[in-house]
């Protein structure tokens, strides 16, 4: 059931996959066409693969648009130096309408559009202060005109783009696609 290839982990093979881990990974088949890495690598666990997919699914939906998703990934990408997260956000941020300029903002926490700029400005800060934000922090979202179930969901991007970054860097997880040149060094 399991492909050995250069990685911490075993990646799963989709095809010897059983159980909750073959249903997952066929629906993550389905959705991007094959399955990437990352999740090859969480299938080890299938309560792990559980809880990423349906996180992604969950905020897929959510009130916040895909492109702001994508741009927040890759400027929390960038600063846990996540090759994998950067590489796949950038490639999904260009097919949710981005261009390539605003994702090189992004990944640099920037933006020319005010909103997306608080947002960026709100997940790079929680990130970097291990989420000991101010009120001014939050507040600043506000003047932006976010609302907070939509506060509470650019935190929940947040989180969700820890647990990949985590999961990719920890685990050595082979890139999969184009790579994107990280802007901060690597610690």
């Amino acid at each position: 059931m399991k492909e050995q290839n250069m990685t911490r982990v075993t990646l799963i093979d989709p095809a010897e996959a059983t159980g909750p881990a073959a249903d997952r990974l066929a629906e993550i088949k389905s959705a991007f066409g094959v399955v990437p890495n990352m999740f090859k690598a969480v299938a080890n666990s299938p309560a792990a693969l559980n809880s990423m997919w349906s996180a992604f699914g969950a905020l897929g939906q959510g009130r916040l648009p895909h492109k702001l998703g994508e741009q927040i990934a890759v400027a929390i990408a960038d600063r846990n130096s996540c090759h994998y997260c950067l590489a796949a956000h950038t490639a999904l941020g260009r097919k949710a309408g981005a261009t390539v300029e605003e994702m090189a903002q992004a990944q640099a926490g920037r933006s020319s559009d005010p909103r997306t700029a608080a947002a960026l400005a709100f997940a790079t800060a929680v990130v970097e202060k291990r989420a000991a934000v101010k009120a001014d922090d939050v507040e600043a979202l506000r003047q932006a005109g976010f609302d907070d179930g939509e506060i509470v969901e650019i935190l929940a991007h947040v989180a969700l783009n820890l647990f990949t970054n985590y999961v990719n860097v920890a685990l050595d997880v082979p890139l999969d696609f184009p790579g994107v040149k990280l802007n901060r060094a690597a610690a």
